[in-house]
């Protein structure tokens, strides 16, 4: 008794259609993760490289009663003027201050402590966002 054969013998009629689909799937796939890797890059690049001024606060001080106490240090280029946007906030998370501090200075770092006037009690203090003008 022979062995039957499953299948085309190797090599006789070439590739089959699902080794064909097979590969021209991986290639679709390899060209659209290079292409998603390009476009996360290019976004990465210009999200760092775009911001022209970063700030962070140091530390916040809410004891007064109608004001926030706010330690801010930015870091910008010497010849880039700007502002940052800073928030108070209550315990209901309800905004009680906001104030839009200036940057002319023509120097890479700024240090400064600055008051958040408020309309109530202030628990927290947060950087709302930085910009150029």
């Amino acid at each position: 008794m022979g062995a039957v054969r499953e299948g085309l013998p190797e090599g006789r009629y070439g590739r089959s259609a699902d080794e064909r689909a097979d590969r021209k799937l991986r290639i679709a796939g390899s060209v659209l993760g290079v292409l998603l890797l390009a476009l996360v890059g290019w976004f990465g690049y210009h999200y760092v490289v775009g911001n022209e001024i970063s700030a962070e606060i140091i530390k916040f001080d809410p004891s007064a009663a109608d004001g926030v106490q706010v330690h801010l240090e930015v870091r910008k280029d010497k010849d880039v003027k700007g502002y940052c946007t800073l928030r108070a906030r209550s315990e209901d998370h309800s905004e009680v201050g906001r104030l839009d501090v200036r940057f002319d200075q023509p120097v890479e770092r700024v240090d400064q402590v600055v008051t958040v006037r408020t309309t109530g009690k202030a628990t927290t203090a947060e950087l709302v966002g930085c910009g150029t003008g």
